[in-house]
């Protein structure tokens, strides 16, 4: 049987970090690792496959439109390149082209909704719940904002 193949997404930061609480997980398969460039960052690509994307906070609304557009075509690329069969995203902004292109092509997307969350959604849950194929909570009371969730528990 074919290992499948993971693509790991997420910003930098707290995304981040939790996305690598997953790696006892994600070592036994294929895996490509997509985040934002950073000094942090381009760090990881000494210990894992890694594609970078372009930083692009929401602060600054003109610049966000390019970066958002340039991370999708590369998100595109990306994708295409190592074909994954199930994307794996704890957000934010930066893991939502990545799921909507994966869907288009069928692919499986598991969403794990941050940590940081217990009472309010996060814009990127909100925007891939809808098309999540596992939608992970770390708190119970999340399950009241998003009902089809698991409650898998914290990752740290």
């Amino acid at each position: 049987m074919e290992q499948k193949k993971l693509l790991l997404i997420s910003s930098i930061g707290g995304h981040l970090t939790q996305l690598l609480q997953l790696e006892s997980l994600f070592k036994n398969y294929q895996y490509h690792i997509v985040t934002e460039k950073s000094e942090i960052s381009k760090q990881l690509m000494e210990k894992y496959p890694v594609s970078l994307l372009m930083y692009g906070a929401r602060n600054y609304p003109v610049r966000y439109v390019y970066k958002f557009s340039y991370n999708t075509i590369k998100s595109l690329l990306i994708f295409l390149k190592h074909r994954p069969d199930v994307i794996i995203t704890t957000g934010a902004h930066t893991a939502v082209p990545m799921c909507y292109l994966a869907k288009l092509f069928g692919k499986k997307i598991v969403f794990i909704e941050s940590f940081a969350k217990s009472t309010s959604p996060t814009l990127s849950g909100r925007m891939i719940y809808p098309i999540s194929d596992l939608f992970i909570v770390q708190w119970e009371s999340m399950k009241e904002i998003y009902p089809n969730a698991v409650y898998g528990g914290s990752i740290y």
